[in-house]
C-alpha cells in the first residue's frame, strides 16, 4: 500500500497505476480514491494517481479534524508530487477536488499541467450546499449496504433516472461499511465540524481562483440535473475562459461518474491538449 508522510505527520495513501501522461485525481469531499474506479478503465493510457484525502479513505485521521481544509489538502497534494518526484500533473477534481485544483492553480501553477473540474465551479448553489450537509459526518439509517443502495436509487431516481441498483451498490461501498450495527461512514465524522468551521468565515469569492487555471488547458464536466453547479454558472467560466471544455451530461446531478460518454470525450479532448 503506498503510503506518505506530510510535513505535519500524517500518513496518507495514495495509488499510482499505468504509464503516459501523469493524472492526478482529487475525489469529492467525503470520498477516496474509489471516486475514479468507474472512469479508469476508459482512460488506459495516462499514469492515473489517486490520493485518500487525510480523514479519509485509507489515510489518517487527524487529531485536529479542523485541518480538513481545502488549503491543507492541497498543500497535501504538493506534497505528493514531491514524494513522487513529479515535477507537474494534469489535474482531475471531483467536487471538493476541484476546489483544491483551483487552489492549487493559484498557488503551485507551475506544478499543474492542465485542470479539469467534474460538477464544481467558482459558484455553489445553496442549495446543494443544504443537500451535502444534510448528510455530512452521519451515519445513514440503513442496517446493510443493500438497502443503502435501494435508498440511495429511490433517493436519486428523479436526477440520475437510469442508473441500475447495482452501480448504486458499487457505489455506496466506496464511502460506507457494513457493521453489526448497521452502515457507517468511513471517513472521520469530525469532517463536519471542519466544514462548518470554513462556512463561518463566509464564502470566498471562488471566481479570482478560477481565472488563475488560465492559460492552461481545461475542462468542467456538468450534470444536468446539478444542484451545485447551475449552467448559469458554466456559462459563465465558457465566457470568462475562452478554449474551456465544457460536457453537459444529461441524467446525471452532482456529481457524473465520469464513464459517461460526454464526460469521456472531454477527458480525452482535455488530455489530448496536454499529449
Amino acid at each position: 500500500m503506498p503510503r506518505f508522510t506530510t510535513s505535519d505527520g500524517l500518513s496518507l495513501h495514495f495509488e499510482d497505476a499505468g504509464t503516459g501522461l501523469p493524472l492526478l485525481c482529487l475525489s469529492g469531499l467525503t470520498r477516496n480514491a474509489r471516486d475514479f474506479d468507474f472512469m479508469a478503465p476508459h482512460l488506459p493510457d495516462v499514469r492515473l494517481i489517486r490520493l485518500d484525502y487525510r480523514g479519509r479513505g485509507q489515510s489518517d485521521w487527524s487529531d485536529d479534524p479542523l485541518t480538513y481544509t481545502v488549503p491543507r489538502e492541497a498543500r497535501d497534494v504538493v506534497e505528493l508530487l514531491d514524494h513522487l518526484g513529479l515535477e507537474r500533473a494534469a489535474v482531475l477534481g471531483t467536487s471538493r477536488g476541484g476546489l483544491i485544483a483551483m487552489i492549487l492553480a493559484a498557488t503551485a501553477k507551475n506544478r499543474l499541467m492542465g485542470v479539469a473540474l467534474n460538477d464544481i465551479g467558482p459558484e455553489l448553489d445553496p442549495g446543494g450546499l443544504d443537500v451535502i450537509m444534510g448528510y455530512l459526518g452521519r451515519n445513514p439509517d440503513a442496517a446493510s449496504l443493500d438497502a443503502l443502495a435501494a435508498m440511495r436509487q429511490k433517493a436519486m431516481a428523479a436526477h440520475f433516472p437510469d442508473v441500475p441498483l447495482e452501480r448504486w451498490r458499487q457505489e455506496v461501498t466506496h464511502t460506507h461499511v457494513e457493521t453489526p450495527e448497521g452502515v457507517k461512514i468511513n471517513y472521520d465524522p469530525g469532517l463536519r465540524d471542519a466544514v462548518i468551521a470554513a462556512g463561518a468565515k463566509g464564502a470566498p469569492d471562488l471566481w479570482p481562483l478560477f481565472d488563475q487555471i488560465s492559460p492552461l488547458p481545461a475542462a468542467v464536466i456538468h450534470g444536468e440535473n446539478s444542484d451545485l453547479l447551475t449552467h448559469e454558472t458554466v456559462t459563465k467560466m465558457e465566457q470568462r475562459m475562452p478554449g474551456l471544455i465544457v460536457a453537459h451530461v444529461p441524467n446525471r446531478a452532482h456529481i457524473p461518474f465520469l464513464d459517461e460518454p460526454e464526460a469521456l470525450a472531454a477527458l480525452r479532448a482535455w488530455l489530448g491538449q496536454m499529449a
